[in-house]
């Protein structure tokens, strides 16, 4: 497997752009942002439909106005934020450059930004922003489609499950929160290998294939009708014997929604906004998308949400779910979740719990992680270094958008900011 993040997702289309933005603005407000659903500064953008997203036909103008109003494409259920934000202070010291050599070429970090089409990007150092840029005529209010970033949110509502109690062992089936998957490949199945994607259930994740399975999920997800992805995931076949083969497949990621609302009895936004969204201090409602009006959510999708809560999600994770109000996660729940898998035949694979640990040298060192979406979205978690950095991609296609290898970029970037911890503490 090639050692950069953009070759590793969708199976055999293995090439998810990950960081994409560039540079327009400087921001780092506190302030509540959000207002109305009719103030928001982009309600009026004209969008195209998410079978050009999936078919990556949109022109780049309209990727834009499309990714930040994907609440537009389906109904969706709020994620509720925290009466009292968690405030993202600047650091004394800020990160205004940067260089790196990538394929034998060198780049600045506009020219990165520009070569991979970001609209936004958010770093934080020690919970103190370093960086906050934004393009596009993209700003703090704008909310921001997550892709595949919503399989690891996902994949930690699992953890905050079973630190409730609700989910008594990964180990338990998958039919034990899912009745409606009795008698289909998912019987034997557990709930680790759904979250490791190794259940051995047929999967092709070809976002461009009309006759791809993730297409046919998504058609079902249009059609709106009570039941219909659940449906496809009940006939999928059996391709492997459960543990011993990771697929990536967004269906894996509808499984592991429909366990956290099995097992919970609530919908995933609202359980997202207990024990997530409020106790993280996030600032303002996010959304996400449902299968059916008033149904159940897209788990491997479909969430927007603004740059600095996504921020305060990646901070959150870095601090194991330990918050003020408690502790939201399981004692070594992240380590667990966020290292390589080990599968039944002893390989070892660079996937974790719906999270992408790092493939570099540096970040393998480091126990660096990702949360990935297609057309470049990207959380990705540094904890030797203690640095989130939240990326916003506006390309245009679902894979191969990116021009520069986002591992080099992120290898430069967390050398850069061991250097400003070096000089001192980051806060004032």
């Amino acid at each position: 497997m090639p050692n950069t993040i953009r070759s590793r997702l969708c199976g055999p289309l293995r090439r998810a752009r990950t960081c994409a933005f560039v540079v327009v603005a400087a921001v780092a407000c506190d302030q509540p942002v959000l207002g109305a659903r009719h103030d928001y500064p982009h309600a009026r953008d004209p969008i195209g439909t998410v079978r050009e997203i999936y078919d990556g036909t949109l022109t780049p103008a309209m990727a834009v106005n499309t990714f930040r109003n994907i609440d537009r494409l389906f109904p969706t259920r709020a994620i509720r934020p925290a009466d009292t934000p968690r405030t993202l202070p600047p650091a004394s010291r800020t990160l205004s450059t940067l260089r790196f050599t990538s394929g034998g070429h060198h780049y600045t970090l506009d020219e990165y930004f520009e070569r991979n089409r970001v609209a936004a990007m958010l770093v934080l150092l020690d919970g103190r922003v370093v960086l906050e840029r934004y393009r596009y005529g993209n700003g703090p209010r704008t909310r921001w489609m997550s892709m595949s970033v919503a399989k690891s949110i996902t994949s930690t509502l699992i953890g905050a499950a079973l630190k409730d109690g609700h989910i008594r062992s990964l180990d338990d089936t998958v039919t034990t929160y899912v009745p409606a998957l009795r008698g289909s490949a998912y019987d034997v199945v557990t709930v680790r290998q759904v979250l490791q994607m190794s259940s051995g259930v047929r999967w092709s994740e070809r976002y461009t294939d009309p006759t791809s399975d993730r297409r046919r999920l998504l058609e079902a997800q249009i059609a709106q009708t009570p039941g219909a992805v659940l449906e496809v995931l009940r006939g999928l076949p059996r391709a492997a014997a459960p543990g011993s083969v990771n697929t990536y497949s967004t269906g894996e990621t509808q499984v592991a929604g429909e366990i956290v609302r099995g097992a919970v009895g609530r919908a995933l936004a609202d359980y997202a906004s207990d024990r997530i969204w409020r106790p993280a201090g996030m600032q303002d409602e996010a959304r996400w998308w449902l299968d059916a009006p008033d149904g159940a959510e897209i788990g491997g999708s479909g969430i927007s949400a603004t740059l600095r809560d996504y921020a305060r999600f990646g901070q959150f994770i870095l601090e194991e779910g330990v918050t003020a109000r408690g502790t939201v996660l399981p004692s070594g729940w992240v380590a667990e979740a966020t290292g390589p898998t080990v599968l039944s035949t002893g390989e070892r694979v660079d996937y974790g719990y719906l999270w992408w640990p790092s493939t570099s040298e540096r970040g393998r060192r480091d126990r660096a992680f990702s949360a990935i979406g297609i057309h470049g979205q990207l959380i990705h978690i540094n904890p030797a270094v203690g640095a989130v950095v939240v990326a916003w991609g506006a390309q245009p296609r679902p894979t191969g958008g990116d021009e520069v290898d986002d591992q080099a970029f992120l290898d430069a970037l967390m050398a850069a900011l061991r250097a400003l911890k070096v000089r001192g503490p980051a806060g004032t």
